[in-house]
């Protein structure tokens, strides 16, 4: 691969790679809901280390992960309901590396970028400017940025490659609600990793050393249909989990209300229907803390929903048989999060490469690096070009500006040579 013209790092080569990745589909079956749905993960994956050969890494892990990781308590429901002879095998995860497998964490870079999109076609293009597709900025992107910055450093500095190792981790599994549970975390308890590790999510170029997990809640109500004509004579789920959704909102918390649904027809009382909770948090405690909020404000919204409905006229019997028809299951609960600690050594190299820090007033998002957290020995950090919502992530009209790829390749250029300089004044 060759470079573009004077302070450029992505070249015109770069630029047809990122457009060969926007065109495969790559969303998961979390995503689309069929596993017989077109997934280029292999394929996208293949292209990608045919890439990294040319900047000189090599190939050290291409594989789906093992069934048995699938059998772990904190595996969110969606997965484990999804999971079937193909599901993992259509969804493998590739490590790359530059260096000896000799040399240790200590003295290893890994950077982490996920090669899976949420749903949803958007048109490929790129006008000179500004490229366009599902991926486009998470994290496409950036991971075609990630190998320029790795060949622009490796060529600047003879250290990287020889006394410093660059490891790449390009997973699935990061989309539909996995959480990483069988992209990212096999690789990382298998040693993958780094002592500065970098996570490549959209961050506006700031680093962002913590990240958020998040549990959900399902709300379910189980009762009996009726007549428009009786509505009496049945149990309104409807009613009753829009109620529960007012209750829970007013609770306080980061609670996200999300899908409330019964069922489409005007002319029945939907007697069954579920609603869905999701609830973000920063550390361990305030996990426990939301989900004993959540299961108090629900016991408490059912004998709410009891006194004020018992005496209502077609409700009665819902309010009777509220507390036995409907009940609250987590779907996913008892993750990570990448929780702030302080690690002058870290703190001190990031601003070495002149890497701003993303201030801790302003709120942390989900990633893959809460599989960081506890691993001795390490500093992680969450960085990218780009904007989750600003670049309509997860959104129609997905897009990154190609001045926002390459001042994401310099900056992974400054944070190897920060590094490989740092190891050079300590041995």
């Amino acid at each position: 691969m060759t470079a573009g013209g004077a302070g450029r790092l992505l070249g015109e080569d770069d630029h047809a790679l990122l457009l060969r990745l926007l065109r495969m589909p790559t969303a998961g079956p979390l995503e689309t809901g069929d596993g017989d749905a077109p997934l280029q993960l292999w394929q996208a994956q293949h292209a990608y280390a045919e890439a990294a050969r040319e900047v000189g890494m090599r190939v050290v892990h291409h594989a789906a992960p093992d069934p048995a990781v699938l059998l772990r308590p904190d595996v969110p429901a969606i997965v484990r309901a999804a999971a079937g002879p193909v599901f993992l095998a259509q969804q493998p995860s590739l490590v790359l590396r530059l260096g000896a497998p000799a040399l240790p964490v200590r003295d290893t870079v890994m950077f982490n970028v996920h090669l899976d999109t949420v749903s949803g076609t958007e048109p490929v293009g790129f006008d000179g400017e500004r490229f366009t597709g599902r991926g486009a900025v998470d994290a496409k992107g950036p991971a075609v940025a990630l190998l320029a910055g790795v060949r622009a450093a490796a060529a600047a500095h003879p250290g990287i490659g020889r006394d410093t190792a660059v490891v790449i981790q390009a997973v699935s599994g990061e989309e539909g609600g996995a959480m990483g549970t069988f992209g990212t975390r096999p690789l990382i308890e298998a040693g993958h990793v780094g002592r500065l590790n970098v996570f490549c999510e959209p961050t506006g170029l700031r680093h962002m050393p913590r990240a958020t997990a998040s549990m959900t809640a399902r709300i379910t109500v189980e009762g009996e249909d009726a007549i428009d004509d009786r509505p009496g004579a049945g149990h309104n789920a409807t009613v009753l989990l829009g109620f529960l959704a007012q209750h829970l909102a007013a609770a306080g918390g980061s609670l996200c209300i999300a899908g409330l649904h019964t069922g489409h027809a005007h002319n029945r009382v939907y007697g069954t229907g579920q609603l869905l909770v999701n609830i973000p948090y920063a550390t361990p405690a305030k996990g426990a803390a939301a989900e004993r909020l959540v299961e108090d404000a629900f016991t408490a919204g059912l004998k709410d929903f009891t006194d004020r409905f018992d005496k209502v006229p077609g409700f009665a019997r819902t309010a009777a048989d509220a507390v036995a028809v409907t009940r609250l299951r987590w779907d996913k609960r008892g993750l990570p999060c990448l929780a702030r600690t302080e690690d002058p050594w870290g703190e001190d190299l990031l601003a070495a490469g002149g890497v701003p820090r993303q201030p801790d007033s302003e709120p942390a998002f989900t990633c893959d690096a809460i599989w960081m957290q506890d691993v001795p020995g390490t500093f992680t950090t969450v960085l990218g070009p780009g904007s989750l919502d600003a670049n309509h992530a997860h959104a129609s009209g997905e897009f990154v500006d190609l001045a926002d790829l390459e001042e994401f390749a310099d900056t992974v250029r400054r944070l190897l040579l920060a590094f490989a300089d740092q190891r050079e004044t300590t041995t």
